[in-house]
């Protein structure tokens, strides 16, 4: 039974759209199928505090693992955490607090049973840490004033002052010499004497003495001249 060419054409034509069919179904397969590039990290502060966010865009929405390991030369040093994250088109969203510090290193893995099982690139944090939001406690709270402490008294010791005894000179030797008192040296400087109570009794009475001698004489010559 011969094919006629016809039929021929109508085969070859029917041959050609199955394999396009076919090849626009694998294509729409690996366009859907869970892919490492449909995950993404970054680290980034969220009110002061350092996080680690991964972001999952695989539109199969397949469960995965996501698991974050702090890295230092070139091992891991600690594991932040490990958490899992169903994909969505719009893109699923898992997030690790993590105080990182300026240019840390982490590394992220994911895990999509069956499928997958790789390493992100090396996530590196920005140059600049988180700011932190505690403030530093006022100085007067923390530390005492300067001028609390007590200060050493510019006062000099009783030692350094010299004594009584010390001060007041030495009498000179062999000077046996009473001292003069003190009335007696004001007496010197003012005139008088201890004898002077005498000389003014001797010199009053003689005043007593010549006004009686004078008034006796004068009343003697009275009486004379009324005689005459």
């Amino acid at each position: 039974m011969s094919i006629s060419s016809r039929t021929a054409r109508t085969v070859r034509i029917l041959g050609v759209a199955s394999a396009s069919a076919a090849l626009a179904l694998g294509v729409a397969g690996n366009a859907l199928a869970c892919n490492i590039r449909d995950f993404s990290a970054v680290a980034s502060c969220d009110n002061g505090k350092g996080s680690i966010t991964v972001t999952d865009k695989d539109a199969s929405r397949k469960e995965a693992t996501v698991s974050v390991y702090l890295e230092e030369n070139g091992a891991d040093a600690k594991k932040v955490g490990e958490k899992t994250v169903t994909g969505s088109k719009d893109g699923a969203i898992v997030t690790f607090s993590e105080d990182w510090a300026a240019n840390a290193k982490y590394r992220v893995h994911i895990d999509v049973d069956g499928i997958l099982n790789q390493d992100l690139d090396i996530l590196t944090a920005p140059s600049k840490a988180c700011a932190t939001s505690e403030t530093t406690p006022p100085a007067s709270e923390s530390t005492p004033p300067a001028s609390a402490t007590p200060t050493p008294s510019a006062t000099p010791s009783p030692s350094a002052t010299p004594s009584q005894a010390e001060s007041t000179a030495p009498a000179t030797a062999g000077d046996n010499s009473p001292s003069p008192a003190a009335g007696s040296s004001n007496l010197a400087e003012t005139g008088a004497s201890s004898n002077t109570p005498v000389i003014a009794g001797i010199a009053g009475g003689l005043v007593v003495i010549g006004g009686g001698a004078v008034f006796f004489g004068m009343r003697r010559r009275g009486s004379a001249s009324k005689s005459n």
